[in-house]
């Protein structure tokens, strides 16, 4: 057990934490849990993915959910897809996440449902969530920062390892309010006038799927780290986030944006991204990543983001330390950008981090000014007016980062692949039986 998952436990035992202390935000991970209270009355069915253990997802066949709170409403799935961030769940390291847990953060659909208590979206609405699901009137909703909300996630685990809560997310296990997933046929929307967005009919599922997530995401880690014009930005990691991430920092004006990475997404990057310059540190021998960034940038670059996450170690001691529980996030790829950036310049952090870590150069940072940012999950929802009409008048496409379309009987699978790095494979687009048919520019549907 790791020292993260022995500190939640201990948290339990402290704080009092039970599935009782969380019905607060009405924990539904799964409709069929506490004797199927939360199930659809008409006893119809759906495929879910679920969480059976580390290492085991499975699609299986739940309760279709049912309406809990006034403000809900049932979403019938159109899309959703597998998330970097996903992995992290099949590995085991997020706490307190339960067998038969339905998994999924990013889902698009139609609106089937309505709970009496909403009042902007209605049955028939085309929509896309926010994976962060907030309250719309604490004073961090109100604020913009919505994943800081301090009404959607009653754990008190959260809040002895943070010092306070996040948001509540779907389908990421009771650490974040114990809400089930949208890679589903059907999902339960809570507060779903403040998060859903509905989409225009010009926008296909296929690009509005992705201002759930990555889209905001990628764009609040340069927007947050205060990317602009003229300045020279290196970017760690090629995934989703950190390929879209490269794609705003041009459009934020960037002169010139590195990305470092290790597979094949270098190339493919540099395809799709013109202008991009690629680092692949396994073609480095014994260089490291920083000696080649002040070979290319003399000084260190103005702003660095971290796109990769604190679970990939390098280094046999950080393999260790994290094995053994030591730590729970290696600090490797945030001391990279560390050495990498010009005094004074910023160092932004957008990928996920769940703990400890060890060897942090706190004083690098001190000594040369860096400013060091914790960029936070993304308050999805501050960004949807600005992303949404980008897509409609086709100044970004989100289509550049999606590789495959597969059916909903076939997720469980997508896991193994988005883990594995395939080649080929950097964003899916997941069907279900409700799915309209492919949009022009999107993937063909194919079995893996």
């Amino acid at each position: 057990m790791s020292a993260l998952n022995r500190a939640a436990k201990k948290a339990e035992a402290v704080l009092g934490h039970t599935k009782k202390d969380l019905a607060a935000t009405t924990d539904v991970s799964n409709p069929d849990r506490d004797g199927g209270r939360y199930a659809d009355p008409s006893g119809e069915t759906m495929k879910a993915l679920v969480w059976m253990g580390k290492r085991d997802v499975r699609v299986v066949e739940v309760s279709k959910p049912s309406i809990v709170d006034d403000r809900d409403v049932i979403v019938r799935v159109t899309g959703s897809t597998v998330c970097g961030s996903d992995v992290h769940l099949l590995h085991g390291v997020i706490v307190q996440t339960e067998k038969g847990d339905i998994l999924g953060h990013e889902f698009c659909g139609i609106i089937e449902q309505v709970g009496p208590g909403v009042l902007k979206r209605k049955v028939g609405d085309r929509v896309v969530n926010s994976f962060a699901i907030a309250c719309g009137e604490c004073r961090f909703c109100k604020q913009g920062l919505t994943t800081a909300c301090d009404r959607t996630n009653a754990s008190t685990v959260q809040k002895m390892l943070y010092g306070e809560q996040i948001s509540g997310a779907f389908g990421y296990s009771h650490f974040v309010g114990g809400y089930a997933g949208g890679q589903a046929e059907y999902v339960r929307v809570p507060i779903a006038d403040q998060n859903l967005l509905k989409l225009p009919d010009n926008v296909p599922f296929e690009k509005g799927l992705y201002l759930s997530d990555v889209l905001p995401t990628s764009y609040h880690s340069v927007t947050d780290t205060g990317v602009s014009k003229g300045d020279i930005v290196a970017i760690w990691g090629l995934g989703p986030i950190g390929f879209m991430a490269s794609m705003w920092a041009f459009k934020k004006g960037a002169a010139r944006v590195i990305a470092i990475d290790n597979n094949w997404r270098t190339d493919y990057a540099t395809s799709m991204l013109p202008g991009l310059e690629t680092i692949n540190f396994d073609a480095l021998g014994k260089q490291t990543v920083p000696a080649k960034i002040h070979e290319m940038v003399p000084g260190g670059v103005d702003v660095c983001i971290e796109a990769s996450g604190g679970e990939y170690a390098k280094s046999l001691s950080h393999k260790l330390e994290l094995a053994s529980g030591m730590e729970q996030d290696t600090s490797e790829i945030v001391n990279e950008c560390i050495y990498s950036v010009r005094k004074f310049g910023t160092v932004g952090m957008i990928a996920d981090y769940v703990g400890f870590t060890n060897h942090f150069n706190i004083g690098a940072v001190m000594e040369r000014g860096i400013r060091f940012i914790g960029c936070g999950q993304c308050p999805v929802h501050k960004y949807w007016d600005e992303l949404l009409p980008m897509i409609q008048n086709n100044e970004v496409d989100p289509l550049i980062m999606v590789t495959h379309r597969i059916g909903i009987e076939d997720i469980a699978k997508a896991y193994y692949l988005q883990e594995s790095r395939d080649e080929g494979w950097l964003k899916c687009f997941v069907e279900t039986r409700f799915s309209e048919p492919r949009a022009k520019g999107s993937p063909e549907l194919k079995k893996i």
